[in-house]
Formats: C-alpha cells, structure tokens, sequence
C-alpha cells in the first residue's frame, strides 16, 4: 500500500461520489450497459439476437470480472476486447453477439459521455450549495462597509456583502455555462470503426432506416434525445475542451475567491473557519494560516494548466482518429474533474463558517475614510459661505500632513481633528462626525446585494433546491 503512488486527488482532496463515477467498476459497467442495449435494439430491429441471450448478458452485467479481464489484456493488449472476452467466458450463450458490428469507441466513447454527464451533474450540485453559501453570506453582510479597493490600493468604500456579490457573479457566470454545455451534450451513438455505419449497414442489409433507427435508439435508452450527427471514430475532441474549459473557468473564479480571502484574513478582517485542535505552523503556534483557501488556490493552478491538454489534443489528431488521445484523456478528464470537486467543497466548507472581524473592519475604514470625506466636508463648509478654492487648500495642506502622520511616523489618521481645529470650518463637531458615518459612502451597495440575489441568486436557488443541503466533511 505504501510502496506505490498514491493519487493525491483520491487520497486526500475528492469525495466518495466523485472518486466513484471514474472508477473502474463505473466505467466497465457502463460498458456492459452499452452492451446490452445494442443487442436489445438489434434484435428489436430484427437480427437474430435471442431474448434467452440478453438475458444471460443482463444476468452478469454487474459481476464484473475486471481480474480475468486484466489478465486477457495482457495478451491482447486491447482492453475493449479483453472485456468482450472476460464477459463472453461468463456468458456461454451469448458471447457471440456482444460488441456486435461496433468498434471500441461504441463503448468507450460512449462512456466518457455518460460519466462526463455524471460528474457534470455532480459539479453542478456542488456550484448550487457553494452559491447558496455565498449568498447566505453576503445578505448577512450586505451593509457593513468596508473599504474597497482597486489595484490593492484604498478606493471608495463598498460592503462585505457587495465584495461577496462579486465572488457569485462569477460562478454565476460558469453555471451557465455549465448548463449551456449540458444541454448541448450528445452521445457518440452508433457510428461504427471510422463512422460511416458500414458494418451496421452490413449487418441489416443496406437498411440505411433501421441503422438510423439503432443509433436513435441506444442513446435514448440512457436518456439523451440526440447523438453526434457525424463522426470519425471518435465524437470530436472538441468536446473534451469544452468541458475541460468549464471545470478551467471554475477554477480560475474560485482561485480569485480565495485570492481575495487569504488577502482579508491577512488584513484580519475575515477568516476562514479554524478547528480547535487545527495547528496552523510547525514552528509558529500562534498561526492560523488559511489553509483551506491556500489548497483551494493550490488545486485550481493545476486545473488551469492542465486544461489546455485536450485542446493539444483535439488540435494535433489525424483524420478520423489516432490513439494520442488514449493515455492522456485518462489522466486529464477524471483529475480535472476530481480536482474541482474538491475545489467546490473546500469553498462550500470556507463560506459555511466564514468569520468577519467587524471592529476591525471598522477600524480599517476609519484610517482611510477622512481622506474620503473631504469632498463631503469641503461641500459642507461651502454652504456655509466659505470659499470653496480656500477651503480646499486647507483641507489639502491637513492632508498632507496626516497622510505623513500615518506614512513616516506610524500613527493614527488625524485629519478630522485638525479640521475640527481649524477655524475656517465653520462646521460643528456633530456635523462632522455625522459626516463620517461610512453607511455614507457605500452608494448602493447595500441595494445591488438585495437585487441581485432576487433577480438571480434565488430564483437558481429556488430551481435546484432539491440539491441543497448536507455538510460538507474534509478529508484532511
């Protein structure tokens, strides 16, 4: 057990559900599966196929004999048709009709569709809770500013909530894109070796109705409505980049997220949840790194770099198919998709105890928000009957000389009491600091939270309620 690599994305980071849909056992029964619903179509269409034969392949579609099968393989060196072989050995009677007048990508093919749908659906579920979290928080804190910041520099001021609204925008934007790709997602069906039909046109005669009556009637079995109007012997390649692109687009969204948050908590204005016997340094005892953010960061820098592979891939094939596909699609789609997995759990895991530090919040704000307030205060005084150009180069000259303050010397933001000093500012000391009160300066922060989760958090929400709910347990 510890003499060999351990996958990491197994062992530490995906869950159960999705360690299993790319499991052996998942794909070589699928692979039965597909099996046995071409025999029940050809049949249907009239070759002599025998209910008693279907039977026998149904009877053993799940006792899979994947250590026979391995074995066969390393004679043949062809895993479709050591399978074809190790279910025949089961099935006496009806060895004879499986895998009849496909090639290899019947099932193979076939079978990426069908487990990509799978974990599609899975992520989706995933996207769905993590969003809801999100939304949870930002509607908690929709109007506690905070101040904003552009090129990591302090701009005017927004709310935690607002700052959350951003995070699902973003995720708002890859669900819709993952349900684009899912709507449009077809099967390869019944294509046969370079996807012209022949052998399937051979089998029924020249019947060109019941060969397109058989691919329409496979794929329906498992529940898709269309197949790839063409193809060689594979579906096209291109697919794999679609959805590789997707899983690459929630990666790069969730890595800005955690960007952000490991920023903050550097700022300790939010935190990461922190168990108790959690230790955040070997060496440091008072550490509580965000860990969780960091693995998070951490997985989707692999995702993005991995992604472009299938686009290699689908660039660099030849005519209607070269097996330069094979090694890497079988390393790249189940980690990919294992990787995001984790991703969304983690973030779902992050948001369901996400601390905010609000007095130090506060205390964030209040070093930076004289410097804002000055064009209030400045308007305020003018009303008053002050000179507006004046005034404004008294305010300037304080300014400068708190901004040293603060810079060279280290201290405390003095600005509103030098003006309170200031003679010229014909302003009480409860006006001033009415002034200062920083719900002021979030504009409508406060406003965009409510309407966009109404106007489109929700109503996603509310149409996949059915995937709500469960805690989310790490492994690690």
């Amino acid at each position: 057990m510890y003499k060999k690599f351990n996958n990491p994305l197994i062992e530490r980071y995906a869950s159960e559900e999705m360690a299993y849909i790319f499991s052996p056992e998942k794909k070589f029964g699928t692979w039965r599966k597909l099996w046995i619903a071409l025999a029940e179509a050809e049949r249907k269409l009239g070759l002599n196929i025998t209910e008693e034969q279907i039977n026998e392949l149904r009877k053993y579609q799940s006792d899979l004999n994947i250590d026979r099968a391995k074995e066969i393989e390393r004679e043949t060196r062809h895993d479709v048709m050591s399978h074809v072989k190790a279910y025949g050995e089961q099935c006496e009677n009806a060895k004879g009709i499986i895998h009849l007048g496909a090639t290899s990508c019947y099932v193979g093919d076939n079978t990426d569709i069908l487990v990509m749908k799978e974990a599609l659906d899975l992520i989706k579920k995933r996207l769905v809770n993590l969003m809801s979290n999100i939304r949870n928080f930002s509607q908690k804190h929709k109007d506690v500013p905070t101040l904003g910041f552009t090129h990591f520099q302090a701009a005017q001021l927004t709310t935690v909530g607002k700052r959350a609204t951003l995070w699902n925008m973003d995720l708002l934007l890859d669900f819709q894109e993952l349900e684009h790709i899912l709507e449009g997602l077809m099967m390869r069906g019944v294509k046969g070796t370079t996807g012209t039909q022949a052998s399937f046109l051979e089998l029924f005669d020249g019947d060109h109705d019941k060969v397109k009556e058989l691919d329409k009637m496979v794929v329906e079995k498992f529940g898709f409505s269309k197949t790839f109007p063409v193809t060689g012997q594979t579906y096209s390649r291109k697919v794999d980049t679609q959805v590789m692109k997707l899983l690459s687009g929630i990666a790069q969204s969730m890595h800005k997220i955690t960007n952000d948050i490991r920023l903050l908590q550097h700022m300790k204005e939010i935190e990461e949840p922190f168990e108790k016997k959690q230790i955040g340094s070997s060496a440091m005892a008072y550490k509580r790194n965000p860990m969780r953010s960091e693995r998070i960061s951490s997985l989707a820098k692999y995702v993005i770099s991995a992604s472009s592979t299938p686009e290699l891939t689908i660039a660099t094939q030849w005519f209607e198919r070269t097996l330069d596909d094979s090694a890497n699609r079988r390393i790249v789609i189940p980690e990919l998709f294992m990787a995001v997995d984790s991703i969304l759990n983690i973030g779902t895991n992050v948001f369901d105890g996400m601390v905010v530090y609000h007095e130090r919040i506060r205390r964030n704000v209040m070093s930076e928000l004289p410097f804002m307030a000055t064009e209030n205060i400045l308007m305020e005084a003018v009303k008053k009957g002050g000179d507006r150009q004046e005034l404004h180069e008294i305010i300037r000259e304080h300014s400068m000389e708190s901004a040293k303050r603060v810079k060279e010397l280290g201290k405390e933001n003095d600005l509103i009491d030098r003006l309170k000093m200031d003679s010229n500012f014909d302003i009480d000391d409860q006006e001033l600091d009415s002034l200062l009160d920083p719900s002021n300066f979030i504009g409508r922060a406060k406003e965009q939270v409510e309407e966009f989760n109404n106007d489109h958090i929700n109503p996603l929400l509310e149409k996949y309620k059915y995937f709500l709910g469960g805690k989310v347990v790490l492994h690690v």
